[in-house]
């Protein structure tokens, strides 16, 4: 009996705290040393909230640059995060992927990061070989100079981090954002 009482008493405490003290420790500490990490890094405009720095969202005109295809859900649902899991071979992948080519396509090799979704789905970054892929519509649509555009990109390249980890990459919300504000009276 008495090993019964001590086991409940280690459980009532382990679970009190990794359950509680744990959880809103690290939150509190979150909150007080990097607010916009810890709240997940929203981007505002005018007041309202538009989007998050780290999760990827649709954009459907051809004046946008677009983000990588999600395979969350119905797409870019950070309920249903996770990737398609099919195989090579798999007929809705292979379409899923042929319009993604037949849409993207402007002659030249259409970058991978365009026609396949990330393993998260909901990755918000392109490679900088996606973005000035898509300048020159970008640059049309929007009646700006390709080389505009293309030095526009170059600002909001992103080196990998500790200049070791991951690719260089550029978050399309951002660009999306700044690409606005140069060109704020563009057809979208």
């Amino acid at each position: 009996m008495k090993l019964i009482r001590i086991a409940c008493i280690y459980t009532f405490v382990t679970a009190l705290l990794l359950g509680i003290v744990y959880p809103l420790a690290i939150t509190g500490i979150a909150q007080l040393t990097m607010r916009d990490k810890a709240n997940g890094q929203l981007i505002a405009r005018n007041g309202e909230t538009i989007g998050s720095a780290i999760i990827g969202q649709p954009f459907k005109g051809s004046g946008y640059f677009h983000s990588r295809p999600s395979a969350a859900g119905t797409g870019y649902d950070a309920s249903a995060s996770s990737g398609s899991n099919y195989a090579p071979t798999n007929k809705t992948l292979i379409d899923r992927v042929s319009a993604s080519i037949q849409s993207e396509s402007n002659g030249a090799l259409v970058p991978i990061d365009l026609v396949t979704a990330s393993g998260s789905g909901l990755d918000p970054d392109i490679s900088p070989a996606a973005a000035y892929y898509q300048a020159p519509r970008i640059a049309r649509e929007r009646h700006m100079s390709e080389e505009a555009v293309e030095a526009l990109i170059s600002l909001y390249i992103q080196p990998r981090q500790f200049g070791l980890l991951g690719e260089p990459r550029v978050n399309v919300l951002a660009l999306n954002l700044a690409l606005a504000e140069a060109n704020p009276n563009a057809r979208k």
